[in-house]
């Protein structure tokens, strides 16, 4: 979905869709090898269903419409928590791309674990965290928006989904990663990053399964909700 700060003039994309097969090709195309990283549906929030997702799981994305009544309710989450420093150790970028959250979402996951997975030397995703490493979010958002190959990259994976890709959506993606045993929700809509609190990689799915189903629960006529793990390929060291 559109930034909610976004200007009526900004650029836009169509949106990706909710599918890990796409998602996970729209990576490898981009540098993330295939033996490193795949993205797995996750088919429910409680602990019998979050057992299925292959571990270790490195980032969890989340899709949820972006009716008036969530985007009041993020708002006010917001204010109750604080944004981390502009010197944190978390990657974080802005949107200022229109429909772009769904690759935003993805740059948050696979940008604060670039310690822990393989990026192809020279690839996009090698040269895009190298070059974006030391910019504010602003920037970040600037270099993305300017970025013709990602633009490229992006609009042949929004076309590769299930369902016909329109610019008119109303759902918007986030992402929860783990940094220095920390939860952060990612959401390039927001000022930055906000923290919900302890966690570590093992319990990554779990910490953010509860933090959405907080999100689910107070908006129950809405049933439009995914939820996607990035997690490292199955039968891979850990």
């Amino acid at each position: 979905m559109s930034a909610p700060d976004e200007s009526s003039s900004a650029k836009r994309w169509l949106p990706l869709e909710a599918n890990p097969e796409v998602m996970s090709q729209f990576l490898w195309g981009l540098g993330l090898p295939p033996d490193e990283v795949e993205c797995y549906d996750v088919y429910g929030l409680d602990d019998e269903l979050l057992e299925m997702v292959p571990k270790p799981v490195l980032a969890v994305l989340f899709l949820f419409p972006y009716t008036p009544q969530i985007f009041l309710f993020q708002i006010e989450e917001e204010r109750k928590m604080d944004c981390v420093r502009k010197d944190s150790s978390v990657y974080f970028m802005k949107q200022t791309v229109g429909n772009a959250c769904g690759t935003i979402g993805l740059l948050h996951a696979i940008g604060n674990v670039t310690s822990d997975i393989k990026l192809l030397e020279g690839s996009f995703l090698d040269k895009f965290f190298k070059s974006t490493a030391s910019m504010d979010p602003l920037e970040r958002a600037a270099f993305l928006e300017n970025d013709r190959e990602m633009e490229v990259a992006h609009s042949m994976a929004a076309t590769l989904g299930d369902t016909e890709a329109t610019e008119n959506v109303d759902a918007h993606f986030i992402c929860f990663s783990c940094v220095d045993g920390e939860l952060y929700e990612l959401d390039g809509a927001k000022e930055g990053p906000v923290s919900h609190g302890l966690s570590s990689p093992r319990s990554l799915l779990q910490d953010a399964a509860k933090v959405i189903q907080g999100i689910i629960k107070k908006h129950p006529d809405s049933i439009n909700f995914n939820v996607i793990a990035l997690s490292k390929k199955a039968g891979e060291p850990q």
